[in-house]
């Protein structure tokens, strides 16, 4: 089994997931090999929490320029987990 805490790579903290904090869907970017149960898993392993519902999906990275040289930053995966009604809110997220 692998370790959670490679499997949730780290909160994204951006407006848009501070606002669905509110309805108790948390975002996390999460390794590019984990499928939905594990991050279930690890999200309940790591924050003591039970999870209802993960959505999923790949960013590609964007492109960008030093001078006269171009590069692509890396690809990656985010979740979007929602928790169930009875569960508590995940601290590290509260008064960000």
């Amino acid at each position: 089994m692998k370790n959670p805490r490679d499997i949730i790579i780290r909160p994204l903290i951006t407006e848009k997931s501070m606002d669905d904090s509110e309805f108790n869907r948390y975002t996390f970017e999460v390794a590019k090999n984990a499928n939905k149960i594990e991050i279930k898993n690890a999200v309940e392993e790591i924050f003591d929490v039970k999870v209802e519902k993960v959505a999923t999906m790949n960013m590609n990275g964007k492109m960008k320029r030093m001078g006269r040289f171009e590069g692509r930053r890396k690809n990656w995966k985010k979740a979007i987990v929602k928790l169930t009604e009875d569960s508590k809110a995940i601290e590290f997220f509260e008064g960000v």
